[in-house]
Formats: C-alpha cells, sequence, structure tokens
C-alpha cells in the first residue's frame, strides 16, 4: 500500500493506491506506521516526506474496506479506527518533521493525513475537504488535528458542510503551510526538504520536541519550559560548533 525510497539519504513514503486514489484502509494504516517507525530509526533520516502516486494525495477512508465491516462488533469497529488514530500520532511522535506535498485531493482522513504532517507543501491545483457527514459518518478523529490548526468557526463550517476549498484559500485558513508554484513543483518540495536536512539534526529534533509540548502551557510555564530547552541546547556540540563557525565567517569578512 505504500513505497518507501531513501532520497539523500532521507525518508520518502509514497502512498502506491493510485486505482483507488489512495484511499485508506486498515493494512495502508498499519504500513504507514510501519515505515514512518522504521525511516526514523535511520540515525541518517533528518526529514520524512509523504506524498501520493497518481492524480491524488489521499481521497480519505477506503469505503469498500469499511462496508467489510458493517455488522461487525463494537470493539472490531474501534481497533480498525485507532489504527488511523495511531498513524495521526506516529507522526506528532516521530523525533523527525514530517512533511506532506499534497496534490489532487485531499478528502476527510486524506486530509487529516496531511494535516497531520508538521509542514504541508501544496500545489496549486489541490483542494482539501472534510465530507464524512455528507455519508452518514464523522469526521472524528481528523477534528482533533483540524481545531488545532484553523479557528473555530471555520473549522465547524468545513466538518458541517463538507465544502471543498482550494489550495489558496486551504493555506488562508492554517491547513497549508505553503502553497507552491505549479512547476516544477517536486523540485520545490525537495528543495524544502534538504532546506530542513541541513540544519544540525539535534538542533532540528529538539525543536519539533518542544514545539508541541508548548501546546496548552499557560505563558509562564511555556517561557520556563523554552529556557530549560535554551539552556540544554547550548550544552550541544551542534550549537558550540555553529556558534563557532558563525563567529569566524563574521570575523574573517570583517
Amino acid at each position: 500500500r505504500v513505497r518507501v525510497s531513501r532520497p539523500d539519504g532521507d525518508g520518502s513514503i509514497t502512498l502506491a493506491r493510485p486505482e483507488k486514489k489512495n484511499a485508506l484502509d486498515r493494512q495502508m494504516a498499519d504500513e504507514l506506521v510501519q515505515a514512518l517507525e522504521s525511516l526514523a530509526s535511520e540515525a541518517e533520516t533528518r526529514v520524512v516526506l509523504i506524498d501520493g502516486e497518481g492524480d491524488d494525495f489521499c481521497a480519505g477512508a477506503d469505503l469498500e474496506a469499511l462496508e467489510s465491516l458493517v455488522g461487525a462488533d463494537r470493539e472490531a469497529q474501534l481497533e480498525d479506527a485507532r489504527a488511523l488514530g495511531r498513524v495521526f500520532t506516529t507522526i506528532r511522535q516521530l523525533p523527525v518533521p514530517v512533511v506532506a506535498a499534497v496534490r489532487g485531493r485531499a478528502l476527510a482522513g486524506g486530509a487529516g493525513l496531511a494535516t497531520a504532517c508538521d509542514l504541508v507543501l501544496a500545489h496549486p491545483d489541490a483542494t482539501f475537504a472534510y465530507p464524512e457527514v455528507r455519508i452518514g459518518f464523522v469526521p472524528a478523529m481528523v477534528m482533533t488535528i483540524l481545531r488545532r490548526i484553523v479557528p473555530e468557526r471555520q473549522a465547524f463550517d468545513l466538518t458541517i458542510t463538507g465544502r471543498s476549498v482550494s489550495a489558496g484559500e486551504a493555506e488562508k485558513l492554517g491547513l497549508v503551510s505553503r502553497v507552491l508554484a505549479d512547476e516544477p513543483f517536486g523540485v520545490q518540495v525537495d528543495e524544502i526538504c534538504r532546506t530542513i536536512s541541513r540544519s544540525p539534526r539535534e538542533a532540528v529534533r529538539r525543536t519539533k520536541k518542544l514545539f508541541y509540548e508548548l501546546e496548552g502551557r499557560p505563558f509562564e510555564s511555556g517561557i520556563a519550559h523554552g529556557a530549560q530547552a535554551n539552556a540544554e541546547a547550548r550544552m550541544t556540540d551542534e550549537f558550540r560548533e555553529g556558534v563557532q563557525r558563525f563567529l569566524q565567517r563574521k570575523r574573517g569578512g570583517s
């Protein structure tokens, strides 16, 4: 269901069900978790890119797979739902940044998968929607992500109407980090990933970790927690070497 590669030593995961618009089923969810954890365990991995094969990023849950569970008991339904939830939590807990490159449609769980990533890069033709309510479903787990990144009124609008938004509107709402030029989209995505990779690995890891640890903290607590992270970063070899390189360049140019 997914294809894993390691261009330039970093990780790339491609949703590989183009005949199904890369729809998510239990097998794909499990394979995504395995791929993410495997790439993160490799010392050379500094960033992980997720994209989709074909015209669309991901059309959401595989409805045929869901239909096969009709009549199953509550525990079976819950375990299947948790499989997708594990994808979202794995992305958040991964020590390296995860980047989504979105072309075409990102719908329902597919929109959730994209926005669960740390950085969302959208092609101008990308569209995003949470249309679950239209088929009697609920955008349940994706709502946890949506409510954290989009103002309440707009988030409710998206989930209760199921309307589709363009890449440009998605960027304004905060669903998307950047909308990139039409061509060469892949080249621009690769360059952004390389920019992340060129930064010292431990500094990138510490930045992601602190960014999410600050969520929900009172102001004073956040400043205090940040001071601890600041002090710890100063004691790393990366920091010492980085400061020395910067000062050497500055002194050499003055």
